[in-house]
């Protein structure tokens, strides 16, 4: 029952972060399709606005350092765990899970078929937001992420906390 819970409330919580990025799409721009991005770049009205590759990996990284403390202290303080292997296993188990939630439901019935994703200029690419393939690649190289962060909060249980 608590991993229910656990994962509706991550879900929950990814979920209203993504919204929160979807009121200015250009801030996500990296999350969208190759073929988008390149069409994007190409257009005036974004030309000062689109972010550089920089923020993107800052971006990422703060994200993935959030979630890792978020992780840990799930892992720890709420469901005990103290091993290396209990903390690894649960939170490759949530990761998943919500990382299934982003791929699925987020990317793949929101982001695909919600108009207010598409950017102006962009509109005849309708193909490109439907390219589904793009997300389940990124479900799995989420997955590959997954494996890093998990064994980090592993590690930080097993010897630190």
């Amino acid at each position: 029952m608590i991993l229910i819970i656990e994962s509706v409330v991550l879900c929950l919580i990814f979920t209203i972060m993504v919204y929160i990025m979807s009121r200015e799409p250009i801030k996500t721009l990296y999350n969208y399709p190759p073929k988008i991005q390149e069409r994007v770049k190409t257009l005036k009205e974004y030309k000062d606005k689109i972010p550089t590759q920089e923020n993107k990996i800052v971006a990422k990284i703060f994200a993935s350092i959030l979630f890792l403390i978020i992780l840990c202290v799930l892992l720890r303080y709420v469901n005990g765990y103290e091993t290396f292997s209990e903390s690894f296993g649960y939170g490759f188990l949530l990761w998943t899970i919500v990382n299934l939630w982003d791929a699925v439901v987020l990317d793949i019935i929101w982001f695909c078929h919600d108009k207010q994703f598409v950017f102006k200029g962009t509109e005849d690419m309708v193909d490109e937001y439907h390219n589904y393939w793009f997300h389940i690649k990124g479900f799995f190289i989420g997955e590959s992420l997954a494996l890093i962060i998990c064994s980090l909060a592993g590690l930080i249980i097993h010897f630190f906390l």
